[in-house]
């Protein structure tokens, strides 16, 4: 009979979708056939499967650590924000609806089966379902419409663990004023607590531990230290975005626009040792980059307005005239062109001109695209030369269908007919992991060192390899940090 476990947090960022990851490769090591699941997320980096069908990439991260393929199962509602009231509603990988909170809140008892559905579906093909909550499981205000924590605990059945960020203060009144709000079938089903990014002397927790256990009547399963581990992070508010690495000698810039998704095309650029990215939101945030990137988008007019307003659209404009390289991805590759259109309100509705860089116009339509894709570059001309001839592989996931100018070079040709474009030194393409190619990655940063008459060196870095050197970091680090006896007791 397939087991599951559930990891809830006492907040978000606890690390649970961490915890998710390291045990799901944990159990794989140890023979198991292991699946992750959350039943619904909210987040603007999305994936799409094999079959076209789009969900949260926390999942597809479980998944790879797992070692198996992403499925939509693993993950049935996913909501993709599209303003502050108001949320992209998917379901089982498909659109459902647009919905403001309190309209979604009265859709919940039609998808909560679907939810149920898919996990059964997903039980029936492993060993053991890693579930993961949201946010904190004792928001006593929504309980009794939660379908994600303890509502959906109670219905499954699942025993649960909840992780606790010591590194924020006061673990100890939330581990266990998490479990004062519950109701007893909540407490029942709370197996165990494990403390979070830790940093010191184990030692000086003891006390904390032992009286812990002693109020609520549940183990410590273990203490886990804070990591230096590179596990791709679920959303924008990440450290990721955040973080200047200020050690390469290429300065990249992306743009962070209000509203951006899909931020994971980058990471794998970020990682390269000739590279500086960072995430930037003024002009003068631009002056010394050697490339600027514009990113995905859930509400692209929206956030090129923004653009506007904070004068990022002139400067921009400044430093593709000086030669700066200028690459648009998805949402961003849009922005490039001339005119974007929204006759459906897909969006904010209206028109509205563009950075016109790319002879192009965009017009927003009521189906979405979702499919995975590979190519080959083109053989192109001006500074993306570099790419001719390269292969590459990917995911779409955009509302606009965007027409291209004479002028303008197609940027690939591949089966699905994925459309990219290139002129002089500005670039764009609708294909998210573009840059999560090992080879196209190098060619950007041997071009960018030569246009700054710097030698480059041979620095190629593998991004599936790092990312699988980290997994098993990960797991290594929990497997010291928790009792995996008493773990595997609990759920076994």
């Amino acid at each position: 009979m397939t087991k599951a476990l559930m990891i809830l947090g006492t907040t978000s960022n606890a690390g649970k979708s961490m915890v998710t990851a390291g045990l799901a490769r944990v159990f794989k090591r140890k023979g198991y056939k292991v699946a992750p699941f959350k039943a619904q997320n909210m987040a603007l980096n999305s994936y799409i499967t094999k079959e076209g069908l789009e969900m949260g990439r926390a999942q597809v991260v479980q998944a790879e650590a797992a070692g198996i393929e992403p499925d939509v199962r693993m993950n049935p509602v996913l909501l993709k924000p599209s303003s502050d009231r108001k949320s992209q509603v998917i379901v089982m990988g498909k659109v459902y609806k647009t919905l403001a909170a309190r309209d979604y809140y009265k859709e919940k008892k039609k998808l909560f089966p679907k939810i149920l559905q898919a996990f059964e579906s997903l039980k029936e093909d492993y060993d053991l379902i890693l579930c993961e909550g949201a946010g904190s499981p004792s928001e006593i205000n929504l309980k009794d419409q939660d379908m994600v924590n303890m509502g959906f605990a109670k219905a499954s059945k699942t025993p649960c663990i909840i992780v606790g960020d010591i590194d924020r203060g006061g673990v100890f009144a939330s581990l266990a004023g998490t479990m004062l709000l519950f109701d007893k079938e909540e407490r029942d089903l709370t197996k165990g607590f494990v403390i979070n990014k830790f940093r010191g002397d184990e030692k000086i927790l003891e006390p904390g531990l032992d009286k812990l256990e002693e109020i609520t009547g549940r183990p410590v399963l273990g203490v886990v230290p804070y990591l230096d581990v590179d596990i791709e992070d679920e959303d924008s508010l990440s450290d990721h975005l955040n973080h200047y690495r200020k050690k390469g000698r290429i300065q990249i810039a992306v743009i962070r626009t209000p509203r951006i998704s899909n931020a994971t095309d980058f990471h794998a650029l970020s990682l390269h040792p000739e590279v500086d990215l960072t995430y930037v939101t003024k002009p003068e945030d631009l002056e010394e980059a050697d490339m600027i990137i514009l990113p995905g988008s859930k509400s692209t007019m929206d956030d090129f307005k923004w653009m506007k307003e904070k004068g990022l659209d002139s400067k921009i404009l400044q430093k593709k005239t000086k030669g700066t390289p200028i690459l648009g991805i998805c949402g961003g590759y849009q922005m490039l062109g001339d005119q974007m259109e929204d006759p459906y309100g897909v969006e904010s509705g209206g028109e509205l001109r563009g950075l016109g860089l790319l002879p192009m116009t965009t017009v927003f339509s009521k189906k979405k695209t979702t499919t995975q894709c590979q190519g080959r570059v083109q053989e192109i001309e001006g500074f993306y030369s570099c790419w001719s001839g390269l292969d590459f592989k990917g995911y779409e996931i955009h509302m606009g269908q965007s027409d291209l100018g004479k002028e303008v070079q197609s940027l690939h040709t591949n089966s699905s007919q994925s459309q990219g474009a290139c002129l002089e030194n500005v670039a764009g393409t609708y294909v998210h992991g573009f840059l999560d190619q090992e080879e196209i990655i190098q060619k950007l940063v041997e071009a960018l060192l030569e246009k700054k008459h710097l030698k480059g060196e041979e620095t190629a870095f593998n991004y599936e390899d790092y990312k699988e050197e980290q997994f098993d970091k990960l797991a290594d680090a929990l497997e010291k940090a928790l009792d995996m006896e008493k773990l595997e007791e609990m759920i076994f």
